[in-house]
């Protein structure tokens, strides 16, 4: 039993991190021309920025609900989006691109080292196994958004 479940974190992990069946999210945004970050297509309701910033927020907001019991989350849905289309600069953009990776990386270790089944004490029957298939859901969906946005900017291979 213990091996089977050795094999389910191992494979929970590579879904988190993306690129078995779609692209990760760092193929997504890999090359991606800085101007573009803030370009809205026809009939699109966000950016690639907004996009990220979501994924971002969202994925803190998970990964902290699991460790903390204090932890307060956004006001949905006007928190977990930004109101600017762009990000401010490099250094903004680089920034949520590293607590993305950071977030990511802490939620691994605590799905490694946890009881995933067990209900989260300050939850509502959530579990971190329904957490890391949440964000997991949750950021591919939102990286095909922007690999589309792509698309329709002429931006993807």
């Amino acid at each position: 039993m213990e091996n089977q479940h050795k094999i389910l974190i191992n494979e929970i992990s590579k879904l988190l991190q993306g690129g078995s069946a779609h692209a990760s999210f760092h193929e997504a945004i890999k090359g991606l021309n800085p101007k573009l970050r803030g370009v809205k297509p026809d009939n699109m309701p966000y950016t690639i920025w907004q996009l990220v910033e979501h994924i971002r927020i969202a994925q803190w907001d998970m990964m902290r609900f699991c460790k903390d019991a204090d932890h307060q989350s956004p006001k949905w849905p006007d928190e977990y989006w930004p109101n600017e289309v762009a990000p401010e600069d490099d250094d903004a953009w680089n920034g949520a691109l590293k607590q993305i990776d950071d977030d990511l990386d802490e939620f691994i270790e605590l799905l490694e080292h946890s009881d995933i089944y067990q209900p989260l004490e300050h939850g509502e029957g959530q579990s971190i196994l329904r957490e890391a298939l949440q964000i997991a859901d949750h950021n591919a969906y939102h990286i095909g958004e922007i690999i589309v946005i792509r698309r329709l900017l002429g931006d993807w291979k």
